[in-house]
């Protein structure tokens, strides 16, 4: 079983949209979790807006925090970027990437539409590269 972490400081955005897209997109056998260093209380409601736009309903979803075991299962650990004055989350094993993506906090909806849309793009490759790589 392959596991993807979706890593981001409030767990209330990017990591929430590329889970929930690679949640639609990856095949069995592949478990997808996000989580955060420092959720917030709920998922940005204008996040929640543009996953609904695209077939998605993430208002039920609930940021969380991100666990040490968690993290050091990842065969995939992805965070989202994060701005110095953040506590960043980090990796410990696997693969280990970073998408230097926008925070959506405080965007309007055509912001988070574009982020969103490259969130999706970068989940359907990684999609494919674990697809190509076989079981």
């Amino acid at each position: 079983m392959t596991v993807i972490a979706f890593v981001c400081v409030h767990n209330a955005g990017r990591s929430q949209m590329a889970a929930a897209f690679a949640r639609k997109l990856a095949a069995r056998g592949v478990t997808v979790l996000s989580a955060g260093t420092e959720p917030a209380r709920a998922v940005n409601p204008v996040v929640v807006e543009a996953m609904r736009e695209k077939g998605i309903d993430i208002a039920a979803v609930v940021p969380r925090r991100l666990g040490y075991d968690e993290a050091m299962g990842a065969d995939f650990f992805i965070t989202m970027g994060c701005s110095p004055e953040e506590a960043c989350p980090a990796g410990f094993r696997g693969d280990v990437r970073d998408w230097d993506l926008p925070d959506p906090k405080g965007k309007s909806l055509a912001e988070v539409r574009k982020i969103r849309d490259e969130i999706e793009v970068r989940v359907r490759a990684l999609v494919a590269e674990l697809k190509a790589a076989g079981p």
